[in-house]
């Protein structure tokens, strides 16, 4: 387990499941009930591979594989920032969170980063057949799991199918309504 994020000032909750457990449409279903509630979100997922955004014949990518360190895309609607890491070490997460823009954000929500000691959230489906994460990662706060579990616990039980109840958990946690004046 790695050390605990710093204090970032904006509340943050990550998810943490074995490949295939629906990390990411849970989250995609969660974004869409904080934003109904006025709730700027912002999300930080880990890859554990090489990943393109852009591809051969645009000009970012050509800039990028000519050498650039760094390309910034930008629009009216939107902008990104390329960032050519030149060492084969994945960064820690507060470094990530640290690329934010913290001051526009009400909370974080991390894909990945199962080793970060942050307030996670164990996505947990039976049929899979793996272990449970929250046994070994006292950083756990809650499970979500779509069958009973075979295991006994003190940490919250949320039904991993019922994305309303997973939100209202982690906006009571947090007190988002209250925080942000937003409903």
């Amino acid at each position: 387990m790695r050390e605990a994020v710093q204090s970032v000032g904006v509340p943050l909750v990550g998810f943490a499941a074995y490949s295939g457990t629906g990390k990411t449409t849970l989250l995609v279903n969660l974004l869409g009930i904080f934003i109904s509630k006025n709730l700027r979100v912002g999300v930080v997922k880990h890859a554990h591979h090489s990943f393109e955004i852009d591809y051969p014949g645009k000009d970012s990518f050509e800039l990028r594989k000519a050498g650039a360190s760094q390309v910034l895309i930008g629009s009216k609607k939107r902008w990104a920032l390329l960032v050519e890491n030149r060492d084969s070490h994945d960064k820690p997460l507060e470094f990530h969170i640290g690329n934010l823009d913290l001051e526009n954000l009400d909370l974080i929500l991390v894909e990945g980063f199962k080793p970060e000691a942050i307030p996670k959230i164990e996505l947990h489906r039976p049929s899979l057949g793996h272990d449970f994460l929250c046994l070994n990662d006292d950083s756990i706060i809650a499970i979500a799991t779509d069958a009973e579990l075979s295991i006994e616990t003190e940490l919250p039980v949320l039904d991993l199918n019922n994305p309303g109840q997973i939100a209202r958990f982690i906006i009571d946690r947090y007190s988002l309504n209250k925080q942000t004046g937003r409903n």
